[in-house]
């Protein structure tokens, strides 16, 4: 049995995740401080900071949806031609009709030039 456990990649991603949140934290109380050193009030600061992250989200959402629209639409025409039938008039066939074994059209006459008689 191993006496360390191993660390997985979900484990890995999480913190990496929860390292860039911090930073990003860190970086926003920075921006803060910043800005209330030149005068602007730490609520109204804030309150910008949240602006700009919901105008970010409310963009990403934007190319998501048209990104998710332009999937589907390639989705659906992909299928639609998949199952298109292209040739819907029916071709002359081989087959034992009305006037014995030969190629009939799609209005059952015998096209071809066997002679109906012959066995």
């Amino acid at each position: 049995m191993n006496a360390t456990p191993r660390t997985t990649k979900a484990e890995r991603a999480g913190r990496w995740l929860g390292r860039a949140w911090r930073g990003l934290a860190r970086q926003e109380a920075r921006a803060i401080q910043w800005l209330g050193g030149k005068g602007l009030p730490a609520g109204v600061a804030r309150l910008l900071f949240w602006i700009v992250k919901l105008v970010v989200f409310g963009v990403l959402l934007y190319a998501a949806f048209w990104l998710a629209l332009l999937i589907a639409f390639a989705l659906i025409a992909a299928w639609l031609v998949r199952n298109a039938d292209l040739d819907e008039e029916k071709q002359p066939e081989l087959r034992d009709g009305h006037s014995g074994a030969g190629v009939y059209d799609k209005d059952d006459w015998r096209i071809d030039l066997g002679d109906p008689d012959d066995p």
